[in-house]
């Protein structure tokens, strides 16, 4: 090999040392690797950024927009209610996500499927007190291997039918051929995450979770009298399942409910208190067909689409200390609305309105986003901070974001518009219908994720410019000797260790022709070569640079590389094993 593959496989081992031992950022680790090929005169300039111009990048960060558009008109939360459900354990809901997951990525880009499911299964994980990093890479897991199942599953299985066809001059495969193969991958794969993740996926829990004394507001909600809330109970509501949050009383027609059973149904004009903390609080808010029970939210002289949640503490020159919020008439000072009240970790039973303010009570304010610079050197208040992620949800565009979604899976289901084109439409669409803002879409967008996945592009090519993918495929096929099935499964090997540090289409397309002299070499059928080949190339398991889906949930799951390593190396044997066995009965060499 030339210099420039020996300095290549270098910087590959130097950024998965890095990765390895958390000794930086992937977006850091992989921008120092390219910067390293670039500088050396390995790549070129159009090469090293090509990466950073790529359709599969694009549209990834393109994706957060409309995923934003989603979970701002409270779409997210339909889901987690009709697909997700009621889980009874870690496996029971792992099952439950996966299945829906796989089926859908079986017949769409596993990107949007990911997107999409990523905010629901952190609400869902939420409320019933999961671990969020014992879902996320099982949810990238069964993408991955969802899109096995089928021809049009993921486009390397379009790119490898493709070269068969022109370089074989055979019939091609079918829709559902490789569905012989995938099916049964993706049941053993099911079975192993469920399984096996107990003891190798951390239970990495939220920060909410982690402290037992956090500041506890009282608030009290009410039930609209169109909710659909209204009929269902308290369980079924999702108001049992808040982490943090407790349901005090239920006020009904003058009647007060205390230790409200779980089996109790909601009816209209239902007042609820509860005692949370603050995100919890922000959740509740965010439920359909719940608002604040204090009429003050409506007289606020801030449009409903600008207002936030605010937290400030009550100094003694306050002018209410001393007297109910009621009395008060503390929206008439302030333009801003008590929805809850804090009190050094007391929980408070009354209505809010009857609440007399103490000096040191902390305040959960309904007001507008300029109430915090206002009053931040104010002698009203000790402190005053805006409440993250408080935007109202815009329920009243929920349909008009579920038509976009549809549609922009059905533009690129019927092949009317490319992916990036679908998802560019619907973000733009997104944004013109106000489903969300400008401004909230443009802080969705993980930058971090697409650095990691443009520098990525950038990393592989320098392996197949340099000749050091082929040299190294080359050198081991030799070493398989004259019998098909080692052969079959070196192929497997090696295009699953390319596609964990390039993308799987460069890495099909790279192995496609060394496959192809294997299996003439050996005198046998290379159809079974072609097959191990889209399997492999798609079993991205082992990093979290292998996928565009391992990045996406990366960050939200708080892993680290060797998570990856632990639970992916394993599932990539397994699929390996199921390839292996099942492709040459189903295609005989």
């Amino acid at each position: 090999m030339s210099w420039e593959a020996w300095f290549t496989l270098a910087v590959v081992a130097l950024c998965f040392g890095l990765l390895v031992r958390n000794r930086a950022p992937p977006d850091i680790a992989m921008a120092g690797g390219l910067t390293l090929l670039l500088i050396s005169g390995v790549l070129t300039p159009a090469q090293a950024l090509a990466g950073f111009a790529n359709e599969g990048m694009v549209t990834v960060g393109v994706l957060y927009v409309v995923v934003t558009g989603i979970r701002e008109t409270g779409g997210i939360g339909w889901i987690v209610q009709k697909v997700l459900g009621q889980p009874r354990s870690l496996g029971h809901a792992q099952l439950k996500m996966m299945v829906p997951t796989a089926l859908m990525s079986a017949f769409l880009n596993n990107t949007p499927v990911v997107a999409m499911f990523i905010p629901a299964v952190k609400d869902w994980a939420k409320r019933h007190r999961l671990s969020v990093s014992s879902l996320m890479i099982p949810l990238s897991y069964a993408a991955i291997i969802g899109g096995t199942c089928t021809l049009i599953g993921t486009s390397t299985n379009l790119v490898v039918n493709g070269l068969l066809l022109s370089e074989t001059g055979g019939a091609g495969l079918g829709m559902f051929d490789i569905a012989r193969v995938g099916v049964p991958a993706l049941l053993v794969a099911l079975l192993y995450v469920v399984l096996a993740s107990k003891w190798l996926l951390p239970e990495r829990q939220p920060v909410i979770s982690q402290f037992d004394n956090a500041r506890e507001y009282t608030v009290q909600m009410s039930v609209e009298a169109n909710s659909p809330l209204v009929g269902t109970t308290i369980t079924e509501a999702g108001l049992r399942q808040l982490p943090g949050l407790y349901l005090i009383e239920v006020e009904r027609r003058g009647r007060v409910i205390p230790a409200v059973p779980p089996e109790e149904r909601l009816e209209a004009d239902d007042r609820l208190l509860f005692a949370g903390v603050v995100e919890s609080i922000v959740d509740l808010h965010k439920i359909r067909g719940l608002r604040p029970a204090t009429d003050q939210v409506l007289k606020i002289d801030t449009p409903r689409d600008e207002r936030r949640l605010i937290e400030a503490v009550v100094s003694n020159t306050c002018p209410v200390v001393g007297k109910s919020i009621r009395q008060g008439r503390f929206r008439d000072v302030y333009n801003a609305a008590i929805v809850g009240v804090a009190r050094n970790g007391q929980r408070i039973k009354q209505k809010i309105g009857d609440i007399v303010l103490r000096p040191g009570d902390t305040l959960l304010l309904v007001t507008r986003p300029s109430f915090a610079e206002q009053q931040r050197n104010s002698r009203d208040f000790f402190l005053v901070s805006l409440v993250e992620d408080t935007e109202p949800m815009r329920h009243d565009k929920a349909l008009a974001a579920t038509l976009i979604l549809l549609g922009m899976v059905l533009l690129v289901a019927s092949g009317l518009l490319s992916m990036l084109q679908a998802a560019m439409l619907a973000a733009g669409l997104m944004i013109v219908t106000r489903c969300t803002r400008g401004r909230i879409a443009r802080r969705a967008v993980d930058w971090q994720v697409l650095v990691v996945i443009g520098a990525s592009f950038g990393i592989g090519t320098a392996l197949q410019a340099t000749g050091a993918a082929q040299t190294i495929a080359a050198s081991l096929i030799a070493l398989t000797g004259d019998t098909p099935v080692y052969a079959l499964a070196s192929i497997y090997l090696i295009t699953a260790l390319f596609s964990a540090v390039i993308t799987n289409n460069v890495a099909a397309v790279v192995m496609f022709p060394i496959a192809l002299a294997a299996a003439d070499t050996l005198q046998v059928s290379f159809t079974p070569f072609a097959i191990s080949i889209m399997m492999a190339a798609s079993a991205s398991f082992a990093t979290p640079i292998g996928y565009q889906t391992n990045l996406m949930v990366y960050g939200v799951g708080g892993y680290r590389f060797n998570d990856y390593l632990r639970m992916g190396v394993p599932l990539t044997v397994l699929v390996g094993l199921v390839t292996v066995l099942l492709a040459p009965l189903w295609w005989p060499f």
